[in-house]
């Protein structure tokens, strides 16, 4: 009987022993899968400009409006309003019939000054050696040198009436000062016009600024750092001068400002309100890659890492741009990692990214 017990228990043991087998098997982990490596950057504070920003209006350097220098009727008109024009184009024909009536006539009498300059030279040479002869009397002799030295002063004047009516037909053909765009359009074709007459406007999109009223409170510091950018949408355009008038603007007491862009400055026209900051000290902020910016309607996040290597999605504050980075002003401090591929860093949330806990 004892036996048969014992036989029994050896069983049971035996059973037990292949169940706790069978179930560690089933109850086994799985293995860890593999870990994404994502790039990250460590948040520093970065000593940074502060600046102020103000309201600015964009005007163009060169702009002017062409005038007539001579009396005439309008034949032609090449461009009109916002045609671009190249530097010394004709842009406005007149008529012209007296200047190059002018013109003819003043060439006529250099022709004839000069056939009397030279018969006067002439007629001096032959009395000069009849002189040394002692065949004339000295009386001779100095008409023929005043008549010379008239002579040569009426060639002189004719040259100079050459040179007048010359540019008196020039004056018929109004030339572009510099390459533009026409802005406005004073005269029509028939039209009379005198010297001084308005004819034409523009502008040159080549250089522009911008300016500024610059309140009295921070006009020293401004003075100080001279330092300024022009903010369009999401670029930022560094100021190549910076120019702060010497007295205030009477009633507001602010000072004007002029900020000279950089040549042919993009997305950028005469007339448009722009954001200008002015350097007025220095800052330390806490900057993030643009790149790293996740963005739902008007909410901004990035993903950080934590100590085990694990992302997650944080929602941020952010601020001003700077260049390719982003001011964070919330939701971050320093010493944390960012993501910088948020599309990566979304594929592998809540996982390990580094030899941590899986």
């Amino acid at each position: 009987m004892r036996s048969i017990m014992r036989g029994i228990q050896l069983g049971l043991i035996a059973s037990a022993a292949l169940l706790q087998a069978a179930c560690t098997e089933k109850t086994s982990p799985p293995e860890t899968p593999a870990r994404p490596k994502l790039a990250a950057i460590v948040v520093e504070p970065v000593v940074t400009p502060l600046e102020r920003r103000l309201d600015g209006v964009v005007e163009a350097v060169n702009q002017a409006t062409v005038s007539a220098q001579t009396s005439g009727r309008v034949a032609e008109i090449l461009y009109d309003v916002n045609d671009f024009v190249p530097a010394g184009t004709v842009i406005i024909r007149l008529r012209g019939t007296e200047q190059r009536a002018g013109l003819a006539q003043a060439e006529a009498g250099l022709r004839e000054a000069t056939a009397r300059e030279a018969e006067a030279q002439a007629r001096y040479t032959r009395i000069a050696e009849m002189y040394d002869r002692r065949v004339v009397p000295k009386a001779t002799l100095d008409e023929a040198t005043a008549n010379r030295d008239a002579a040569v002063a009426r060639l002189v004047a004719a040259r100079a009436a050459v040179t007048t009516a010359r540019e008196g037909v020039t004056y018929t053909e109004i030339r572009a000062p510099y390459a533009g765009v026409v802005t406005k359009r004073h005269v029509e074709v028939g039209e009379s016009v005198g010297p001084g007459m308005p004819l034409m406007s523009g502008l040159s999109l080549q250089y522009l600024r911008v300016s500024v009223e610059v309140p009295q409170s921070i006009v020293k510091q401004v003075r100080l750092f001279r330092k300024a950018a022009v903010y369009v949408d999401d670029t930022r355009i560094e100021a190549m001068k910076l120019t702060v008038f010497p007295i205030a603007t009477a009633p507001s007491n602010t000072f004007r400002a002029r900020v000279d862009l950089p040549e042919n400055a993009a997305d950028l026209f005469p007339g448009m309100f722009v954001k200008v900051g002015f350097t007025v000290g220095e800052a330390r902020r806490l900057l993030v890659p643009a790149a790293a910016l996740v963005e739902r309607s008007e909410v901004r996040a990035v993903y950080v890492l934590d100590p085990q290597g694990y992302t997650s999605l944080r929602q941020i504050r952010t601020g001003h741009r700077i260049g390719d980075r982003v001011e964070v002003l919330a939701g971050l401090k320093s010493g944390e990692q960012v993501a910088l591929d948020p599309v990566k860093a979304a594929r592998y949330l809540a996982l390990p990214t580094a030899d941590g806990h899986g």
